[in-house]
């Protein structure tokens, strides 16, 4: 598979849906291949540096590529061909459509994000007051 989709609906605030995401302390919150994350500045704006460390201890490491404060960030693997894009779109005051959309160059992707990992992300943000 070249390219996967995700959608869900979070019964939180875009603003607080897109913050929680883009904030690097709770990656391993939600993605259960990472232990830690972090970025080289913050508030992370375009060309911030995030860093991974993935259960097995391996780094690695993406770029900011595009940030529209609410709506958008892409993230793009730097020694690689590993794309994911975040889209956020009010469907309310108090709850926001994220799709999740990742796609690769070339070879296959993982399973590492799955619709589980969404529920799991709807879960965190909403547990939070």
């Amino acid at each position: 598979m070249k390219n996967k989709r995700l959608k869900i609906v979070i019964d939180r605030p875009v603003s607080i849906v897109f913050g929680f995401t883009l904030d690097p302390q709770n990656t391993p919150k939600w993605i259960e291949g990472i232990q830690k994350e972090v970025t080289s500045e913050w508030p992370a704006e375009k060309g911030t540096i995030y860093k991974n460390q993935s259960t097995d201890g391996a780094w690695h490491e993406y770029k900011l590529a595009e940030i529209d404060k609410d709506k958008t960030f892409v993230l793009s693997e730097i020694k690689g061909d590993y794309h994911v894009r975040y889209t956020f779109r009010p469907k309310s005051d108090n709850s926001t459509e994220f799709e999740y959309y990742e796609w690769i160059e070339k070879g296959e992707l993982d399973d590492t994000v799955t619709q589980a990992t969404m529920v799991k992300l709807k879960e965190a943000i909403e547990a939070k007051k």
